[in-house]
């Protein structure tokens, strides 16, 4: 017992090495071979020896250790008259009966040992899964930030085009029809029609400017396809301005989704208005073709035409780059849908612009960029 409490209650730490392991136990076995050889009823000191030996032993020098104090219960015991047979089949009942039982011990040593391992390694998971989760808490605040601040600023653009495309277009237009009545004001009938004009313009604008604060669709989309809303867009384009605007259309003419018409609607206008303010031209020619999987509009005039740059020439350079906001915007309000921008003007040939589309159904539930991005 002192032994025993010395190093395994004292020093537990001395017997993590095989070889002071070895010496306690084979002190041990000796102090237990003399205790049996005074009297036999010390031989219930063995199974604690068979624990011991599985408990301190390495792996296969536990049965060793079994085998060890078998021996020696059964050699020491002092008791006379027993045959070499008997003896023997004591040791090989007590090896067979302590090694039963210390495999059994070891295999729920081992067991206890991997649920540790175990326990360790999903503790350390759970530790890294909380990390990860907290990461990603940040990463999800940090993008509906961004979403946030991209739909505030995509906003931003929509109204600003809206704007530019209808309010910033008709006060243009009456600011022209009232420096043009000034300069008929000793014509009265003349003057009289400019004001009749102003008045309608106003009226328009006001409207338009009401359904875009109300994101509705624009005034000629309210009741009519867009083929006729582009040609009411163009004859009264050519009522204020005195230059002849057609309009044919190719193909079979059929509902589009709201962001298309739009789209190519407020291209239409935008372009008119570039051709009323820089080219002077004596006509202008609009052509909307009705394809299977696109839809183009095309408006070409015969004004005094520019030198375009490297950024008006291809819907794939920089908006930031193109000329004017006007450019800037009809090019966004294309690509927004996955759509082609192109320009072709030279000096003294007039221009010519085509918008490139996808044909969107109008019956389609999701958005335009969501179709667009399933189809790809």
């Amino acid at each position: 017992m002192a032994w025993h409490w010395f190093l395994i209650g004292v020093h537990p730490e001395w017997t993590r090495h095989p070889v002071v392991a070895v010496v306690y136990f084979v002190i041990l076995l000796a102090a237990i071979g003399a205790l049996v050889s005074i009297d036999s009823v010390f031989t219930v000191t063995g199974p604690a020896a068979f624990i011991q030996s599985f408990r301190l032993l390495p792996r296969w020098w536990a049965y060793g250790g079994v085998a060890a104090t078998a021996g020696v219960l059964v050699s020491m015991r002092p008791e006379a008259g027993r045959s070499p047979g008997e003896m023997l089949f004591s040791f090989l009942i007590a090896a067979l009966i302590a090694s039963a039982i210390g495999l059994v011990i070891q295999t729920i040593s081992d067991q206890n040992e991997s649920r540790k391992v175990m326990i360790e390694q999903l503790r350390e998971t759970g530790a890294k899964l909380a990390a990860l989760a907290e990461e990603n808490a940040s990463l999800q605040a940090r993008l509906l930030t961004q979403a946030r601040e991209a739909g505030v600023l995509g906003e931003r653009q929509r109204m600003a085009r809206e704007i530019h495309d209808t309010i910033a277009q008709g006060l243009t237009a009456i600011v022209t029809q009232i420096e043009a009545a000034e300069e008929a004001i000793d014509d009265t009938p003349a003057a009289l029609a400019r004001l009749d004009t102003v008045r309608t313009l106003a009226r328009e604008n006001l409207n338009e400017a009401r359904r875009s604060v109300q994101a509705l669709r624009p005034a000629p989309l309210a009741g009519s396809q867009l083929p006729a809303a582009v040609r009411d867009v163009a004859d009264r384009w050519s009522e204020t301005t005195g230059v002849t605007a057609s309009l044919s259309v190719n193909g079979d003419a059929r509902p589009l989704h709201a962001e298309v018409e739009i789209t190519l609607l407020r291209v239409a206008q935008e372009a008119l208005a570039n051709v009323a303010k820089h080219a002077s031209a004596g006509r202008v020619a609009l052509t909307l073709s009705y394809m299977e999987d696109v839809v183009v509009l095309d408006v070409r005039d015969d004004g005094a035409g520019f030198v375009p740059g490297p950024a008006d020439i291809s819907s794939n350079a920089p908006a930031s780059e193109a000329g004017g906001f006007g450019l800037i915007a009809m090019r966004q309000r294309v690509t927004r849908l996955a759509g082609d921008f192109e320009i072709e003007s030279a000096p003294g040939e007039g221009t010519g612009i085509s918008a490139t589309v996808p044909a969107i159904p109008a019956d389609a539930v999701s958005g335009p960029s969501d179709r667009l991005r399933d189809a790809g």
